[in-house]
């Protein structure tokens, strides 16, 4: 099953803010036509982006999908195209163990920096990434792995 879901309130309140009227506000990510590849995720914050400066934003959102999936994450090809404004690793790769990551419950995250020259604001409900759910495949000799995913970004080492 593949679907996105909100952070429960108490990790919401953990990562982010304890704002009831903020969390019922969120947003799901959605497409936003009907031939749209990606998922658009929105600004949950006010941000202001001085150039150089790097900011990392939560969503507030987890995914939950199929053990063969990813969902992979890409800056809005408008901010990046007329604002230079990047992810600081490109693309964002949320793998389907995340889900329920007992650091975060799968907490979604995206860390931006403003490769401008120009301050760049980003208002609540702004559209910041879009999510892109792709299948992928594994080489027909692996060797059984057991190892298991207990926490957040870089766990895997």
């Amino acid at each position: 099953m593949r679907k996105f879901e909100k952070i429960s309130f108490e990790q919401f309140k953990k990562d982010i803010i304890d704002d009831i009227k903020l969390y019922n506000d969120l947003e799901l990510p959605k497409r936003s036509t009907k031939k749209s590849a990606g998922y658009d995720f929105r600004s949950i914050l006010n941000i202001t982006l001085a150039p150089n400066e790097i900011v990392k934003i939560p969503t507030g959102i987890k995914v939950c999908m199929n053990d063969n999936e990813v969902l992979m994450l890409y800056i809005r090809s408008s901010m990046g195209f007329n604002n230079n404004i990047r992810m600081c690793n490109q693309t964002g790769i949320i793998d389907a163990d995340y889900y329920g990551s007992k650091s975060n419950e799968g907490h979604i995250f995206i860390k931006i920096q403003n490769e401008g020259n120009k301050e760049f604001k980003i208002n609540i409900g702004d559209k910041i990434c879009q999510g892109v759910f792709i299948n992928f495949l594994t080489i027909d000799n692996e060797e059984e792995i057991t190892n298991e995913r207990f926490s957040g970004i870089g766990s895997t080492n």
